[in-house]
C-alpha cells in the first residue's frame, strides 16, 4: 500500500542553545518582517479573491496564486516560530517565501488539484468552530496572546533564569500551533 502524505505539514524543531535574553527584544527585531508581511498579506488577500472565483468557476486553485499564498504563510510561520508563538530558535528568519532547509521551522502545503466549486461557498462556515478554538489557544484576531503566548512567555522567563527552554512547554506550544 502506498504511503499517504499529509496535505499540510507545519514543522519546527527546538534549536538549542538559546540566548537567555534575546527573546526579550525579538518583537523589535521582527519589525522589518512585520512590514513586509503586512504588504504580502494584503496582496494574498486580493489574490485570494481571484482564487475564490477561479475555484468557483473552474474547480481549480491557480497554481501561481496557491504557491504565492503558501509562501506568505511559510514566511509568517518562520517569523512566528522565531517570535512569540514558539521562541524556538535564535536564527533570524530569512526574508523569503521559499523553504529554507537550514532553518528550523517550515510549512509545506500540498497543491489541492481538483476542487469542488460549490464547496468554496460554504466550506468557511465549517471552519468557524476551529477559528473560535484557535482564538482561545493562539489569541484573537491573529494577535499574539492566548494560551500559547502565555506558555511561551513562561518558557522565556524560565530560559532567562535557568538558560534552558522547557522541552515540555515547547512541545505543547508546537502542538497548539500545528
Amino acid at each position: 500500500m502506498a504511503q499517504q502524505t499529509e496535505p499540510v505539514v507545519l514543522s519546527g524543531r527546538l534549536d538549542e542553545p538559546l540566548s537567555r535574553w534575546l527573546w526579550l527584544i525579538k518583537g523589535l527585531l521582527l519589525i522589518p518582517h512585520y512590514i513586509v508581511i503586512a504588504v504580502l498579506m494584503f496582496v494574498a488577500f486580493l489574490l485570494g479573491i481571484i482564487a475564490f472565483f477561479s475555484i468557483l468557476f473552474t474547480g481549480k486553485y491557480p497554481q501561481g496564486i496557491f504557491d504565492f499564498n503558501v509562501g506568505v504563510l511559510r514566511w509568517m510561520w518562520r517569523v512566528e516560530f522565531y517570535g512569540i508563538y514558539a521562541l524556538g530558535t535564535d536564527k533570524y528568519p530569512p526574508f523569503t517565501m521559499a523553504s529554507v532547509d537550514s532553518y528550523p521551522a517550515d510549512l509545506q502545503i500540498e497543491y489541492p488539484g481538483e476542487l469542488k466549486p460549490l464547496l468554496v461557498l460554504v466550506k468557511w462556515l465549517l471552519a468557524i468552530p476551529h477559528f473560535i478554538i484557535l482564538s482561545i489557544l493562539r489569541g484573537g484576531s491573529g494577535q499574539s496572546g492566548g494560551l500559547v503566548g502565555v506558555l511561551v512567555i513562561i518558557a522565556g522567563v524560565i530560559l532567562l533564569f535557568t538558560g534552558r527552554y522547557p522541552k515540555s512547554i515547547f512541545d505543547f506550544a508546537m502542538a497548539i500551533n500545528v
